[in-house]
């Protein structure tokens, strides 16, 4: 893929065991994404999708392979990184203000600018009036929208999400998807998404990219050539959503019952 804004070449993450042994979390995997796309990530548990967003963002290095962003070799944390994790990751002790306007600020922009950039982005995720209240104050629901406004402020040419609606209940789950598609659609990023759920996957993203049970490897990937802007409830209705469906899940489907008895095994042992 020419320009690739993220190439993985024949990457392998190894990590040692409190035993002193060695694990295998990703093996010999090769993947790129395209300046703009949103691509999925899906797999059974344990596949290495988070260790894979963990080598893009520099937190972790390959054991071997090569990883870049945008052409460069990633030696650390790379410019233009933004990163959305399951579980929350905004500052308990700040407001929301404090929480969106951080990033900025870090970088070296005025309180001032940094404080009217954050009231602008804290609109666009729907939460004008909610500047002075504290991250216990709100709902699951909301604090998501404070984490998308706190990457998406910095302008990332990256945005890398490891299941962050997970958590989310089923209503609330679908209007964030909705408005993480909304404001994507307005941005210039690429997006890696990590998610366990194929029907997400699809609905959110321009291409699925499967990955075997641990160790990891890219087993398949699928175009998804649903037509946008897509509204995430309604889009799962679609014969064309239901045969890339049935068509990934042929391939997903025999990786999960891998992955399932290999947890009953070492449970029984």
């Amino acid at each position: 893929m020419a320009g690739a804004a993220i190439e993985l070449r024949s990457v392998t993450k190894r990590f040692a065991t409190p035993k002193g042994g060695v694990y295998t979390a990703i093996r010999d995997l090769t993947m790129e994404v395209a300046p703009g796309e949103f691509c999925a990530v899906v797999g059974p548990t344990g596949c290495g999708k988070s260790t894979t967003l963990a080598l893009i963002s520099g937190l972790e290095r390959a054991s071997a392979g090569e990883v870049l962003v945008a052409g460069e070799a990633v030696r650390g944390i790379p410019q233009g990184i933004g990163y959305v994790f399951q579980s929350d990751a905004v500052f308990p002790w700040k407001t929301v203000l404090g929480n969106v306007a951080a990033g900025p600020r870090y970088h070296g922009v005025s309180n001032w600018d940094a404080s009217k950039q954050a009231k602008e982005w804290i609109a666009r995720v729907g939460l004008a009036g909610f500047e002075d209240r504290y991250p216990h104050q709100l709902s699951g629901g909301m604090r998501k929208r404070v984490g998308l406004a706190q990457s998406l402020i910095n302008n990332p040419r990256i945005l890398l999400m490891d299941e962050p609606f997970s958590a989310l209940d089923v209503q609330t789950r679908t209007l964030m998807e909705n408005e993480l598609l909304s404001l994507w659609a307005a941005s210039s990023a690429s997006v890696v998404f990590v998610t366990h759920d194929l029907e997400e996957a699809i609905a959110l993203a321009d291409r699925v990219v499967v990955m075997t049970a641990g160790p990891g490897t890219v087993k398949g990937t699928f175009a998804v050539d649903l037509p946008r802007p897509r509204n995430v409830a309604e889009i799962r209705f679609q014969p064309r959503f239901v045969q890339i469906y049935e068509a990934i899940w042929s391939q997903l489907r025999d990786e999960v019952l891998v992955s399932y008895e290999r947890q009953k095994h070492a449970a029984a042992v």
